[in-house]
């Protein structure tokens, strides 16, 4: 702070001297920085009051225009103050240069107010001339580049194969007695269809194969099958899915949107059948869930259903 007091004092007496003392001065503090960049080769070292500092008056004087051009070989005397952020700034916005050819001058518009193109090469060279030592290839590491088309992710795929693909998973139900049962819901993404709800108190990896292979009994097998990462499905899982000839797709860990069509129909159930009943067993269970999958994919209304169903009369 005290510096910043004394900067601000001597500019206010500057403004009452004469233009040759004022000049003897600049003569003087250029020697000086002579004399320091001789003697401490490195960069220096600021702090952050001193680099506030530097930048302010750099962006002054430029706005007010009294800084005059430099001749040739001259250095910025402000050069060591620039961050490495505000560097890594002007090198992420230049611009990579075109796939025009170089020799065509034709294909380089001659507008003023546009960002100049700057290569990796040109910017490390204006960087050199500010004092900053780095290298071409950090200078290109950091540039950015121009933005590539996207790869197919998973909404694209989900989208893509909606006709080959099933999701399944697992859900609680609380009976009067406060046990928990387990739900298995299998959907097919086609038609929203729900091929099968399974009801069981302890499930296991033996389980799920055998309700998968009834699921499919009469149906053909989907190319890909949705699930969670839940310990459940097991070793003995995965080989009737490689049996069956179904590819496995687990989602991401943490990411239940990823099978949004099975969970929003499992919110389905849970909000317009399980939460207006009380469940006495397994067997009542089993009798709600089947009456409720009748009424899901014959009277509920599916647009994808009706698409479909357009697609085939066409």
């Amino acid at each position: 702070m005290r510096d910043v007091c004394s900067l601000i004092w001597l500019a206010l007496i500057g403004l009452f001297r004469s233009r040759a003392s004022l000049q003897a001065e600049i003569l003087t503090l250029r020697h000086q920085l002579n004399v320091l960049r001789r003697k401490s080769p490195r960069r220096l070292t600021f702090t952050s009051i001193d680099s506030g500092i530097c930048r302010v008056v750099s962006a002054g004087t430029w706005r007010a225009g009294r800084f005059e051009d430099r001749q040739a070989g001259d250095r910025d005397p402000l050069a060591p103050c620039r961050l490495p952020r505000v560097l890594a700034l002007e090198i992420k916005t230049a611009r990579w240069p075109s796939n025009d050819p170089a020799g065509d001058p034709s294909s380089h518009s001659r507008d003023e107010s546009r960002q100049p193109i700057l290569g990796a090469p040109r910017l490390h060279g204006e960087l050199l001339e500010l004092g900053v030592d780095v290298g071409q290839t950090t200078v290109a590491k950091y540039m950015a580049r121009g933005r590539r088309p996207p790869s197919q992710g998973w909404k694209t795929f989900l989208h893509n194969h909606t006709d080959g693909i099933a999701s399944m998973d697992l859900f609680v139900v609380p009976t009067i007695s406060f046990r928990l049962l387990y739900g298995l819901l299998i959907l097919h993404h086609d038609r929203r269809q729900m091929l099968w709800l399974g009801v069981t108190a302890h499930p296991t990896a033996e389980w799920i194969s055998r309700q998968l292979t009834e699921a499919y009994g009469w149906n053909v097998e989907p190319r890909h099958i949705v699930r969670d990462r839940d310990a459940v499905y097991g070793d003995i899982f995965i080989r009737r899915l490689r049996a069956m000839g179904i590819r496995d797709r687990p989602t991401a860990a943490r990411s239940p949107w990823q099978n949004g069509y099975c969970e929003r129909a499992i919110g389905s159930i849970r909000r317009e059948c399980l939460d207006h009943v009380v469940v006495f067993g397994e067997r009542h269970l089993r009798h709600l869930l089947g009456s409720y999958a009748s009424y899901y994919n014959r009277a509920s209304e599916h647009p994808s259903v009706y698409v479909v169903e357009e697609k085939r009369l066409c």
